[in-house]
């Protein structure tokens, strides 16, 4: 049977719809008094679990015998039916179950070992407290202390440019011109705002197991990761690799011809239009028309503790997720908000490439952007307050990075501190100066763009979150416990507006966790998840669990093993030895802590290192893993390697020499 059929005839567990299906089963089921036992018992009115889930497969209920199953325990946990004891679930066994109105008072099905069946047991657990991974998420720098003084961007006031083919098709699909609201439900189990990545999987996820879903959306479905993040981000990276590889063409014994020169403007013409051809799976259509979601294109503001209003319509919830996300923050330097100042939400909207850009802001946007914007033939200068770049990452890993950004020609500014900013016009070009203090002197550098990176400010204004008795404050957004679950029980809050990491990814697997923990009773905790990121500059950065500043806060015993990548075949081959696989494990044991690779495609390489941190997999099992040859990956089963031989102790190596002299 169709997956989304069977969620419409059967997972929307309210009103007519489960009356409906009661009565369809009760006249499908054979229902009648049984005896059964020794001495033999007569049990009233009930039907056999094996021939009920016969009967649901072969009426088109169910796919097969699993779906039935599951079917069938929604339905008890519902209060539909349950077993004559309440000692069983729902199972495909000759197991007496009578239907609830055909008793006294209906009862919630137990197991037989007492405990309930509950409706998270139908959705896979995400976490788990006694996970081997479980604890190994690393301190992250906190949002800057003086975020809450930052000016926040508005990103309507940013818009859409220009307004060629692909940007229409993208606002058409993102933010309909001519969209008309839905008249709202009497009540609905989730009310989402903000339609960015945990937004739109909090509403997908809930209306996929059957919920009643509304979404609110201000600006532009998709969110950052869609519209001024992830995706136009890394379409233009990839362009800056490619001209990158042309200039280093000749290590290849490739010649070029004359200078290698990007079109600026046709590098930000393919992202404008692969963004656009992306951008249909987020569009305020599918999630309407395909998926089932009240879709409200408007601002969200809070009316009470269970009820939301947006365009003059109020819509009141069961539950509720909040999914505002966050935009640029911007640091109060003096003339900045004055001057024509970028952002990651602005810079996408560039036509022409600036001859000179200023870069405030050493993190990974800003290092990407930097690294992106010099390769396509800009001058670029990046700033930052303190002596670091990529504070939050391993510092050897760090020095990679920043070295191959020098090699590139980005000039960097550490220790910043900044005066003020100026801003002129000469002929209808825009000059902005940046005035540095230095020693008790000034420095101005001039710039034909300035971009500002310096971190994010979650977006909880406008929301009436007091309102809705939601505890916030503007630099850290609203307080969840670890469950993802606001002040208010009723809201719970992911992404951006809530966390401290601030990734897609992690939006989407919050996301779930609410989904769960909302709407089915769920346990999952957010402390309990295992989380890895990137950083796309070229050599990239990526890192899952502890860094070995964490290890020895938290005074963990830990061994470190290492393998460059200019001991690696492949890494060899292609002309990619800076960089390197670190993984750090407990000492005495091979379980892995943490794990930091930086070089080419260190983002996808990660990856195995937290499946088996996931799983539980040492590293010594690690280095059993058959890769292929050659593959930078290699260098992963190589630290498993490093790892078994540390165990070949001078009292290990002594027992296998004399074994071997024994059989020589």
């Amino acid at each position: 049977m169709d997956t989304d059929n069977q969620a419409d005839q059967v997972a929307r567990f309210d009103g007519d719809n489960l009356t409906d299906l009661t009565q369809r089963l009760r006249v499908l089921f054979d229902i009648q008094d049984r005896t059964y036992g020794i001495p033999p018992k007569t049990y009233k009115t009930c039907f056999v679990g094996r021939e009920a889930v016969a009967a649901m497969v072969a009426d088109g209920i169910a796919g097969d015998a699993a779906d039935a199953i599951r079917i069938g325990n929604m339905l008890l946990e519902a209060g539909v039916f349950h077993h004559v004891h309440q000692d069983h679930p729902f199972e495909d066994k000759y197991l007496f179950y009578r239907f609830a109105q055909d008793e006294d008072h209906g009862q919630v099905a137990r197991r037989a070992d007492g405990s309930t069946v509950r409706w998270s047991d139908f959705i896979a657990p995400l976490t788990r407290s006694d996970a081997p991974h479980t604890g190994l998420q690393p301190a992250v720098p906190q949002r800057d202390p003086d975020l809450a003084e930052f000016a926040q961007e508005d990103l309507e006031a940013c818009g859409v440019s220009p307004l060629d083919e692909h940007n229409t098709r993208f606002l058409d699909l993102l933010h309909p011109k001519a969209w008309i609201d839905p008249t709202p439900k009497s009540v609905y189990n989730l009310v989402v705002i903000g339609a960015g990545a945990g937004g739109l999987v909090s509403a997908a996820g809930a209306a996929g197991v059957g919920a009643r879903v509304a979404l609110i959306e201000a600006h532009l479905l998709g969110g950052d990761c869609l519209t001024v993040g992830c995706v136009p981000s890394k379409a233009l990276l990839r362009c800056a690799k490619a001209a990158a590889a042309v200039r280093r063409s000749g290590e290849y014994g490739v010649q070029i011809a004359g200078e290698v020169s990007v079109d600026f403007p046709a590098v930000m013409e393919r992202m404008r239009r692969l963004r656009a051809q992306i951008a249909p799976v987020d569009s305020a259509e599918r999630y309407a028309q395909k998926l089932g979601v009240d879709v409200f294109i408007g601002k969200g503001r809070f009316s009470g503790k269970n009820q939301i209003e947006v365009n003059g319509k109020t819509l009141r919830f069961k539950k509720a997720v909040v999914a505002t996300g966050g935009t640029a923050a911007i640091p109060p330097i003096p003339g900045l908000k004055e001057a024509p100042y970028l952002t990651n939400a602005s810079i996408f909207n560039l036509t022409e490439l600036p001859a000179r850009l200023g870069v405030i802001g050493a993190g990974p946007i800003g290092l990407e952007l930097a690294q992106a914007f010099q390769r396509f033939g800009s001058q670029v200068t990046v700033f930052s307050r303190s002596g670091k770049i990529l504070p939050k990452e391993d510092p050897a890993a760090a020095k990679i990075v920043g070295d191959a950004l020098r090699a590139d020609g980005v000039r960097f500014v550490t220790h910043a501190n900044y005066k003020g900013v100026e801003h002129s016009e000469d002929g209808g070009h825009s000059t902005v100066t940046l005035v540095l203090s230095e020693e008790g002197a000034e420095r101005r550098i001039a710039f034909d763009a300035l971009l500002v990176a310096t971190g994010r400010k979650p977006t909880v204004a406008g929301l009436n979150l007091t309102g809705a008795g939601i505890d916030y404050d503007a630099r850290m957004g609203i307080r969840v416990n670890d469950k993802l679950q606001t002040s208010n029980p009723s809201v719970f809050a992911v992404g951006d507006v809530a966390s401290k990491y601030q990734f897609t990814h992690m939006s989407d697997f919050g996301a779930r966790l609410v989904i769960r923990n909302a709407l089915f009773f769920g346990r999952d905790k957010f402390s309990d998840l295992l989380i890895p990121w990137a950083t796309y500059t070229d050599p990239e950065v990526a890192h899952v669990g502890l860094y070995e500043s964490d290890l020895a806060e938290r005074n963990i015993d830990y061994a470190t093993f290492t393998r460059h990548f200019d001991d690696v075949d492949r890494s060899i081959v292609d002309g990619e030895t800076e960089g390197f696989v670190k993984i750090h494990v407990k000492q005495g044991s091979d379980q892995i802590l943490g794990a930091t690779i930086v070089g080419s495609h260190a983002g996808d390489m990660i990856s195995e290192i937290t499946v088996a941190m996931q799983a539980g997999m040492g590293l010594g099992k690690l280095a059993s893993v058959i890769h292929p040859y050659p593959t930078a990956a290699e260098a992963i089963r190589q630290c498993g390697d490093a790892y078994n031989r540390s165990r070949l102790t001078p009292t290990v190596k002594g027992i296998f020499r004399r074994l071997m002299a024994f059989h020589r």
